[in-house]
């Protein structure tokens, strides 16, 4: 009886509803009504919806990364300046806790609901109609579809109506494609928490220091207060965080969670990461969130750094703080290590000294002995003068110095290189030529010289310009592969570049000998010094002048080592030079290079030969000693030699031929004087009278009234004239009175 009821009430409902129908647009509707859900199922169905792990791998943090050769990490490098992201972070690292604060916070049904909550939008509903500012129901399956489309970055976008119906289009098709754990992957890693902090990594290392597997009940709850509103005050923060705490039964944590909040900090902690090579990564990294493989090796490079912050350290109370290194591969051009500067010891850390314009001291002799021994001009026996010199330039008197202001008189080659003598190295440029050394310089690679010869003068040879580190090692692994020039290149794989000859095998060969020789050195820095490896090695050290840098690079078989110290302000260091501020740290990494395979002694290329060498008088020990050897020649073993020393003939050195003398206007007249001074032997005159006793060579005399001046110096007893200069003395300006 029941059922039969049951069945008629169906029935009259049924032709209500078909009597209700008749009319054309009232059937219209109904069509309408179940046409609605399948078209509904259609648009959802066809939405395109990005892969979850294409999403993955172009979530290119704000940071890039420089890699070893070997793909260790060397360096993170932030370049995007909008945004804070750090590395994507998987799920399962994110703390349990963090996952239940953020569902608690943002969406509550988030593991029942196919990506929109209608009991959600029913509550909101309900309370926007007594609340003056709405309250939202977009679900974490809804706010990342805003997210990954962009809407969530244009505010000006909106959620009108229509807007919010393709969100929640979207919504339902990444339900359809996506579990439930990559949706909260996903938003934990795209979803923005305070100020540029994006991403659970961040806000976590940013904002309390510890990463997203650490965090606990109150951290979760504050971070997830966050979302919602990221400028809230700590206060409101807290108070958030109590309800997220209390929504999942945790209300005894709230006074830990209000302490969180509260020590959130005005501006992030450090973010986590790698920083071993912040000068190249900020030189090679350009687009955020590449990874990018270098030539350098993660190891050597660690202990380059360590070593130069040891030495640095040790010269501390010399008023040193900065320093640079650079190893590169002799073959392949490789740089294996780049040191920028000493990092916290550095008062301008972010100075790249590798790149940095400095002065290159005596580390440009080798070139210049190399292009005199190349051309026949000078081989390694021949012998130097090293006696007072004074040149005169456009620019005043050029009066070279020796480091330790001693002069040693005739010396060889080897000998003024090895130990390295100012005043033979300038006499050497005397005899090759300004034009001539720099155009050698330039077929070296040191490009940064690019003066005309006449502004650097007479003091190119000590040194007297500015150079790169990274270009001077290279000019030095030049030498030690044999005078063939190529440029070092940071990536692996990375083509050489064309290869010029810069120098004769023979030439470089020589040079290199003599740089390896503890006996050309034992002159100014004796047989035991940090120059001294337990390897075959060739070394140059360079003091400019002030002591403002110091410098080490040298060579062994397979590799080049560049160390420069100084300081990146420019003032001078207190007595600190290239054998004690950076020959220590050249010879640790030479070591270190080298503990499991010595270096091997360069092989003599053909076209030199070794020969027995005299000299007469005996200014030095006899010797064997390298030569070009003769055209034709066929033996490696040439003719005994001996080098004779010529009289010296007695000249004038002061003033110099020409000179001319400007008194100083602020030290009376009568108290300044000038020097009167030559080699040999004989007599000084002065306008046409003898001014000191025969022998006498080296005099002060006040300076003389203004004018033109004849210096001469005649043999004792005959009166012959064997030298004579012409020097002007300026009249003095009168000083000017105040007011004039």
């Amino acid at each position: 009886m029941r059922q039969s009821l049951m069945g008629l009430q169906r029935r009259l409902r049924l032709s209500a509803l078909w009597l209700w129908a008749r009319r054309p647009s009232r059937r219209a509707v109904l069509i309408a009504l179940g046409l609605l859900p399948p078209l509904a199922a259609i648009v959802v169905l066809a939405s395109p919806v990005p892969d979850f792990t294409s999403v993955k791998a172009v979530s290119s943090g704000s940071e890039a990364v420089l890699l070893a050769r070997d793909g260790q990490v060397l360096q993170h490098l932030r370049l995007d300046r909008r945004a804070r992201v750090l590395a994507w972070v998987p799920l399962d690292r994110v703390s349990p806790a963090m996952r239940e604060a953020v569902r608690l916070a943002e969406d509550e049904h988030f593991r029942y609901h196919p990506g929109v909550d209608p009991l959600a939008i029913l509550s909101a509903a309900f309370d926007n109609l007594k609340r003056e500012r709405p309250r939202g129901a977009s679900t974490i399956t809804m706010q990342l579809a805003d997210l990954l489309s962009g809407r969530a970055a244009r505010p000006s976008a909106g959620h009108g109506f229509f807007g919010k119906l393709d969100q929640i289009r979207r919504a339902l098709a990444l339900e359809l494609h996506w579990s439930k754990d990559q949706i909260l992957e996903a938003y934990l890693n795209r979803v923005g928490f305070r100020g540029d902090l994006v991403g659970i990594g961040a806000a976590s290392y940013g904002l309390l220091a510890k990463g997203p597997e650490g965090l606990g009940e109150a951290d979760s709850a504050v971070l997830a207060a966050l979302i919602r509103s990221p400028g809230a005050s700590r206060a409101k923060v807290a108070r958030r965080a109590c309800a997220v705490l209390r929504a999942g039964g945790r209300g005894l944590s709230c006074d830990e969670a209000s302490l969180v909040a509260m020590a959130m900090p005005r501006r992030p902690h450090p973010m986590p990461g790698v920083d071993d090579a912040p000068h190249l990564a900020r030189l090679l990294l350009k687009k955020p969130g590449e990874a990018l493989r270098s030539t350098l090796d993660a190891d050597l490079q660690r202990f380059a750094a360590t070593a130069l912050r040891n030495r640095l350290a040790e010269l501390d109370e010399r008023h040193v703080e900065d320093g640079a290194v650079i190893v590169l591969d002799n073959r392949s051009g490789e740089v294996l290590a780049w040191v920028g500067s000493s990092g916290e010891l550095s008062g301008a850390a972010a100075v790249d000294g590798v790149q940095a314009l400095r002065q290159p001291g005596s580390t440009l002799k080798p070139f210049l002995y190399g292009l005199a021994i190349e051309q026949g001009w000078l081989t390694a026996a021949s012998l130097l003068d090293d006696s007072p010199l004074a040149l005169t330039t456009p620019s005043g008197l050029y009066i070279p110095q020796d480091y330790d202001r001693h002069f040693r008189g005739a010396v060889s080659v080897r000998s003024a290189l090895g130990s390295s003598l100012n005043v033979p190295a300038v006499r050497t440029l005397t005899l090759v030529g300004l034009d001539r050394f720099l155009q050698q310089l330039h077929r070296f690679g040191l490009a940064t010289l690019d003066k005309e010869a006449e502004f650097y003068g007479y003091g190119l040879a000590l040194g007297g310009a500015e150079v790169r580190l990274i270009d001077l090692a290279n000019a030095y692994r030049t030498l030690a592969n044999g005078g063939e020039f190529s440029v070092a290149h940071l990536r692996p794989g990375e083509a050489p570049g064309a290869r010029r000859r810069a120098i004769s095998p023979q030439a470089a060969f020589i040079v290199g000998d003599i740089l390896a020789d503890p006996a050309a050195r034992a002159l100014t820095f004796g047989l035991a010094s940090p120059l001294s490896t337990r390897t075959w090695a060739a070394v140059k050290t360079g003091t400019s002048k002030g002591m403002r840098d110091n410098w080490a690079i040298g060579f062994t078989d397979r590799y080049t080592v560049g160390v420069w110290v100084g300081n990146f302000s420019g003032e001078p260091m207190w007595d600190v030079s290239g054998v004690t501020g950076a020959a220590p740290i050249w010879r640790d990494l030479i070591e270190h290079l080298h503990q499991r395979e010595a270096s091997r002694t360069p092989q003599a290329p053909v076209g030199v030969q070794r020969r027995s060498v005299s000299f007469a008088p005996e200014v030095e020990a006899v010797r064997e000693e390298w030569f070009l050897a003769p055209k034709g020649a066929t033996e490696r073993v040439g003719p005994a030699v001996v080098q004779r020393l010529a009289e010296a003939r007695p000249q004038l050195i002061a003033p110099p031929d020409s000179a001319i003398l400007a008194p100083d206007p602020d030290i009376p007249q009568r108290a300044q004087a000038v020097l009167l001074q030559a080699n040999g032997s004989g007599c000084l005159w002065l306008d046409g009278r003898a001014i000191a006793p025969c022998g006498k060579l080296k005099t002060l005399i006040p300076l003389p009234l203004p004018g033109s001046h004849r210096l001469e110096l005649r043999a004792k007893g005959s009166g012959e004239l064997l030298d004579t200069h012409q020097f002007t003395v300026r009249a003095l300006s009168a000083p000017r009175r105040p007011g004039a």
